[in-house]
């Protein structure tokens, strides 16, 4: 197995941190989640983008997002991170996996109240998809899609796929 950093990358909901999480396992790395790394460290992320608005959460986020994909491990990367130039060029040294999900099954997923621009539900996330998709899929090394599939499931086979990659 190669020892290249490997960073999940992905809308919102495609399951980054689930896969991420067990994804490291199988593979015995280090797993963090940036935007859990910024809420242990800044406060909740939805309350950063309250108090101090995005401008501010996306500087936290690239300080972090560097730090991570530096450290080297499985690291599961915050949706928008993908927008910002250096983390784009720090990915160029991992190996990107993109996690694609469609809207029926991230419907389900949406409920938990800590996605600050879901400000229209479905249709937010719809219209966030699409304008990072062309980023999403100029990074990625490998595409999975968490739609159908058990995420216990697509984080073996990605494990799997890894290591006969190196």
């Amino acid at each position: 197995m190669s020892t290249r950093t490997i960073a999940l990358i992905g809308p919102m909901g495609a399951g980054k941190s689930s896969i991420g999480r067990r994804l490291a396992k199988h593979l015995d790395r280090r797993f963090v989640d940036t935007d859990a790394a910024i809420a242990a460290e800044h406060g909740p992320v939805p309350q950063l983008f309250a108090d101090r608005g995005e401008g501010a959460f996306r500087l936290i986020e690239r300080r972090v997002v560097h730090r991570e994909l530096t450290a080297g491990g499985v690291v599961a990367l915050g949706g928008g991170a993908v927008l910002d130039p250096g983390t784009r060029d720090d990915l160029a040294a991992c190996t990107v996996v993109l996690l694609t999900v469609d809207e029926q099954a991230v419907a389900a997923r949406l409920t938990d109240g800590k996605r600050p621009l879901l400000v229209d539900g479905i249709a937010s996330w719809r219209r966030i998809a699409a304008e990072r998709q062309s980023l999403y899929d100029a990074l990625a090394d490998v595409v999975v899609d968490t739609s159908r599939r058990p995420m216990t499931t697509l984080a073996e086979e990605l494990a799997a796929r890894l290591a006969a990659d190196r």
